[in-house]
């Protein structure tokens, strides 16, 4: 006989802000570096933002918050992807960027975290 498990759902504060990420696709693909050999990268990212008004108008940005990660990741080199804690400063000074691009356009960061799901470089 299979088991069924049921989850019970508490009722979430109508009022509490709601978190919700706000996936770039397609994924932000490229060359990056200098040199003779070319060599790319491929990324997949996400921003957290809470509230849906915050949402609808970091969709509406989306080509700009795009444009700005692309220049940024083109700008890159071996020593700023070869390791976790570099990936990690790209990713702070990625988040940092967008805030700057939407404090521009709306006088509000509006992001309040952004992630790397997947970051190829080859």
């Amino acid at each position: 006989m299979p088991i069924t498990a049921v989850a019970s759902e508490e009722k979430a504060d109508d009022k509490a802000p709601q978190v919700s990420y706000i996936g770039l696709t397609p994924a932000l693909v490229g060359n990056y570096g200098s040199g003779p050999k070319l060599k790319y990268y491929k990324a997949d990212v996400s921003l957290r933002v809470t509230g849906a008004d915050a949402a609808a108008r970091v969709e509406h940005h989306e080509p700009l918050i795009r444009n700005q990660l692309v220049m940024l990741f083109s700008q890159q080199t071996d020593e700023t992807l070869g390791s976790v804690e570099a990936k990690e400063a790209l990713r702070q000074e990625a988040l940092k960027q967008v805030q700057q691009v939407l404090e521009q356009e709306e006088g509000k960061p509006l992001v309040d975290d952004l992630l790397f799901n997947n970051l190829i470089i080859q």
